[in-house]
């Protein structure tokens, strides 16, 4: 099978039943569609009339704009060995496909499933394979129960031994009814492989490569936990078509490398662990509750609180090392080899064993002459030197290396004049790094220098974190788009462009959900759509407790936020909340103050939820170039900048004075107690970079 690529990826989790409600409901068709940087929220389909309608134009979109898709779909694909040949003559799995797309009818009021088990069991004596009747009436030919069932073929397929909870394809009714929804199911793939040809293929059942790949789920083997607020087969489509979506190509392919077999096989079964990892539980709604009685919360007191509540919300996956640089290290690294494997040269020279006192000595040479990648295996006979190339192994014999510079050559002798000390200009076996050395902490962040060590020790593939997709929203009905024309008394939106820069600087995938008028409904809509497409939210406005903020109203409404007030200047009450399992940072809709609440409060906590280590700004004291008399009680921040060496701050510390951000290099931090600043006296200032940027 060709190395697993795909754009685009599609979940259906079907149905056997007749017409559901037109409200969404459990227990009927809910799809799915995912790209490795977004995914959509979960579509409900009604039957499986409207299912096959969308999947059809659905599939023809990505074909025409010659994406690569993988559709996935929760119910077997195949019947246990034997079953096929009996019924139609062929071992052909197809062949079975289309015997039941040929006498199955199906609409949404009513199909006629259980008159074709009960017609299938009279071919077979009348008492089996299948069994569990759902009707009022009674099923020539199918028993109700399992009492006086006999089946002739296999409980179950190869895959159900292996996933031991799974159901048999051969229940018609009740709790597990597989056997419906195959029924229901199969007739539908067999048209959609009709109707694509040769663009559709279906695993493993043929042993060919195409656009469209059609594989079997079962998002029970590692979805559990549903987040409040989601339908559980709206929540498993959603999380399985995500965390495959995000998943490297060559873990894929590894995963989809089985033999054909017209059994058909569950994608992912034997990578429950790998599957489990990359879809961590989602936060609860309390996560962020202060305890009873909580006010003014110092701004130490708040980085503790977010650190200690938060955690990775990404997954993993493997990686090449090539394709790793800043990606976060989802575990710790440790050296497979040593580095240097064995003891080298650092110079161009001779080699001999041990060292020389004072004075004149000569040495016979050895006819081979050592470089860097050969095989240490000639050894040097004591008393006698080898020439040997800068990063060459010593061979045995070796343990000093003179420089060649003080070296005379006489035909097969050199001369020097000592002293050499023994050991002279080598370097030991591991010396840089042991085999087992944790040489990457888990929740790195990967440099290039990273990588260069990675090689060098071996390491082919790393494990790292799903990028962290961070969604970002401006609300509010005074904005307006930069190039659309303002009305009296209304601004332009700063804040989300502003945002996504710091988002993107930060490392993370910064997607933009636009702009929100101060509509509840609007705002809830987005709410909903973001916690299916990214894993933390960022506002801009409406998060205080006025009439028209609708972020914390919303929030609150909902039972799912915290407003945190923090004792700092410039920022206001920092609202956090939980939607559907997605953490939503509601900050200030003043862009100085957005900024200011962004690197203070969210870089550090988008970092740990992206599996990174927390990162406390880095800054360092310098001498002022100003003069401040501060009051106590909240910690300031001010737009700063170094020159001559010393620190400048903006002339006015007005919060809606955008252009102070620009000029700015950084934020000189001014402790919470009063203090009076004048020139040279020392301050923290923390650059753009302390902070990650």
């Amino acid at each position: 099978m060709a190395r697993a690529h795909f754009d685009t990826i599609i979940m259906v989790d079907w149905s056997g039943g007749n017409q559901g409600s037109v409200t969404p409901q459990a227990d009927a068709i809910w799809a799915c569609v995912a790209q490795r940087n977004e995914v959509d929220a979960p579509v409900y389909l009604r039957n499986r009339q409207q299912a096959e309608e969308w999947l059809l134009k659905t599939l023809a979109a990505e074909r025409a704009g010659g994406r690569r898709v993988m559709v996935g779909f929760d119910f077997p694909f195949g019947y246990p060995k034997g079953f096929g040949r009996a019924l139609t003559g062929s071992d052909d799995p197809f062949e079975l496909w289309n015997w039941f797309a040929h006498r199955i009818k199906d609409a949404p009021t009513g199909n006629n499933r259980f008159d074709v088990a009960g017609q299938i069991n009279l071919q077979f004596g009348g008492n089996g394979p299948f069994w569990g009747n759902g009707l009022k009436r009674e099923v020539p030919g199918l028993p109700r129960t399992k009492e006086g069932y006999i089946n002739p073929f296999p409980i179950k397929r190869a895959a159900e031994e292996h996933a031991t909870r799974a159901f048999t394809v051969w229940q018609m009714s009740g709790v597990g009814s597989v056997g419906g929804q195959v029924m229901m199911g199969l007739p539908v793939l067999s048209r959609l492989r009709a109707h694509f040809g040769s663009a559709l293929s279906v695993w493993p059942l043929e042993a060919r490569d195409a656009p469209i790949t059609v594989v079997e789920i079962w998002p029970s083997l590692t979805v559990s936990t549903v987040p409040d607020g989601w339908i559980r087969d709206q929540w498993q489509v959603y999380e399985v078509a995500r965390v495959v979506a995000a998943m490297n190509a060559d873990l894929l392919w590894h995963m989809l490398d089985v033999p054909v077999t017209p059994e058909g096989w569950i994608f992912g079964l034997g990578f429950e662990d790998t599957l489990r990892a990359a879809a961590p539980a989602p936060l609860r709604n309390d996560c962020f509750a202060l305890p009873a009685g909580v006010d003014w919360t110092p701004v130490d007191a708040a980085l503790t609180d977010l650190r200690a509540r938060l955690g990775p919300v990404v997954g993993t996956q493997p990686c090449p090392i090539g394709a790793a640089l800043g990606r976060v290290v989802s575990g710790d690294i440790r050296a497979p080899r040593a580095h240097p494997p064995l003891p080298n040269t650092a110079v161009d020279g001779y080699g001999f064993a041990g060292g020389r006192d004072a004075g004149p000595h000569v040495l016979p040479l050895v006819a081979a002459d050592m470089a860097a990648g050969q095989a240490p295996d000639t050894p040097v006979p004591d008393g006698a030197a080898v020439r040997i190339l800068t990063g060459a192994a010593l061979p045995p014999g070796v343990d000093t290396v003179i420089l060649q510079e003080e070296v005379e050559v006489n035909g097969a002798e050199i001369s020097f004049l000592g002293p050499v000390k023994a050991g002279a200009n080598t370097r030991a076996a591991g010396e840089d790094v042991t085999r087992g050395d944790m040489v990457v902490p888990e929740g790195r962040k990967l440099t290039p220098a990273d990588l260069a060590l990675l090689a060098a020790v071996g390491v082919e593939e790393v494990a790292v974190r799903v990028p962290l997709r961070v969604g970002v929203v401006s609300t509010g009905d005074e904005l307006v788009q930069p190039g659309s024309d303002a009305a009296p008394g209304q601004i332009y939106d700063a804040n989300r462009p502003m945002l996504v820069g710091l988002v993107t600087q930060l490392g993370h995938v910064a997607v933009d959900l636009g702009h929100v008028r101060d509509d509840r409904a609007a705002l809830r809509a987005v709410f909903d759509r973001a916690a299916a497409a990214v894993d933390v939210v960022l506002t801009s406005g409406g998060a205080s407790a006025g009439d028209h903020d609708h972020v914390s109203a919303l929030l609150n409404d909902a039972d799912a936020m915290a407003t945190w007030r923090i004792a700092m200047k410039p920022g206001r009450p920092l609202a956090l909340g939980v939607w559907n399992g997605t953490p939503i940072f509601g900050l200030p809709g003043n862009p100085v103050a957005a900024m200011v609440c962004t690197l203070v409060f969210a870089a550090p906590a988008l970092a740990q939820m992206g599996g990174a280590a927390w990162r406390d700004p880095q800054g360092f004291e310098v001498p002022a170039g100003f003069e401040k008399n501060k009051k106590a009680g909240r910690r300031e921040y001010l737009r700063a900048r170094m020159r001559d060496g010393r620190v400048e701050v903006f002339a006015s510390e007005g919060s809606g004075r955008i252009s102070g951000l620009s000029w700015a290099e950084g934020l000189v931090e001014l402790p919470d107690h009063a203090v009076h600043v004048r020139p040279g006296d020392p301050v923290r200032f923390i650059p753009w970079g302390g902070f990650g940027l």
